[in-house]
């Protein structure tokens, strides 16, 4: 008698399990319950009549049959969201949800009054936000539109770029009443710079025009962007941020127009796929133009 072929669910839930390592971890990236996931896996053993994890300590081991049908089943879940894609390209309507993913502080402080406008003139469509300084992946759907700080590689993407978002040093007013005003790039050693905590990227930076800053030279130090951007703004000590959200902050400070700061690059992504869908083709042309009105003054380059 042919046994039946196990669901779908099961396996999505099998490949979950075979990334994360556990039953946990894999139920809190398919929002299920643990005992649930756990049933999953036990049904497809059972179906499949074989054992696919070796249970130990410190989560699920995938013994060598559960690691060969791994390869496949990831290979159906990118298949699986190619589909997706494909069919939600096809979709000319103007209306229903469009998730967009940018840094925290494009996310915070400059995108809301760009999404107000996109609201007051496409009220239909729903607008999901998501706040985040890692790569979102718009292969699997993490995200239908990213805003950039960097030129995406990935072949399946289509990008624009916007344009350039300069970085100066800056301080706000309240930070000289305890402290002097550098006027040498030097004199940024002996004050209390602001940067992030384990990011290599302003040593980095620093080497590259020249100079050796070191991680201790950041007497205030975060991972979060936004949270730098509130040190800052508290008058704590002189960071480095984005001339148009310095120019548009009261009490802020530029400094040392002398310090040669390389400038960020705007990129606007999506999948190749989803571009053909009205819906993202709109918001996606519409956001090109509010960003280019924010960072670069009405000057959009071509696609």
């Amino acid at each position: 008698m042919n046994r039946a072929a196990p669901d779908w669910t099961l396996w999505r839930s099998f490949g979950a399990v075979v990334e994360h390592g556990s039953l946990s971890a894999a139920a809190r990236e398919l929002g299920l319950s643990q005992p649930t996931l756990g049933r999953h896996i036990e049904a497809l053993e059972s179906s499949l009549g074989t054992s696919l994890f070796t249970r130990a300590i410190k989560g699920l081991e995938p013994n060598t049959a559960a690691m060969r049908l791994y390869e496949q089943v990831h290979t159906a879940h990118l298949a699986l969201n190619e589909a997706t894609l494909l069919a939600e390209g096809s979709n000319k309507k103007l209306e229903g949800s469009i998730r967009i993913t940018a840094s925290t502080v494009t996310s915070h402080y400059s995108l809301p009054s760009m999404l107000r406008q996109i609201r007051q003139q496409y009220p239909a469509i729903e607008i999901e936000l998501v706040p985040s300084d890692s790569p979102e992946n718009l292969l699997m759907r993490e995200a239908d539109i990213a805003i950039r700080m960097f030129r995406p590689t990935q072949l399946e993407l289509i990008s624009r770029k916007i344009g350039e978002s300069p970085l100066v040093c800056c301080a706000h007013e309240s930070y000289f009443k305890d402290n002097p005003m550098p006027l040498e790039i030097e004199d940024l050693y002996r004050a209390p710079l602001i940067g992030f905590d384990n990011s290599e990227l302003a040593p980095t930076i620093a080497q590259q025009m020249g100079f050796d800053l070191l991680r201790a030279n950041f007497a205030l130090r975060s991972d979060s962007q936004t949270a730098i951007w509130e040190l800052v703004k508290a008058g704590l000590g002189i960071g480095f941020a984005q001339k148009v959200l310095v120019e548009q902050t009261p009490g802020m400070r530029m400094l040392l127009p002398q310090l040669p700061l390389p400038p960020l690059e705007i990129w606007l992504t999506t999948h190749r796929e989803l571009f053909t869908s009205r819906k993202i083709r709109v918001i996606y042309d519409l956001l090109a133009d509010l960003l280019g009105q924010y960072f670069v003054g009405n000057q959009t380059s071509t696609p």
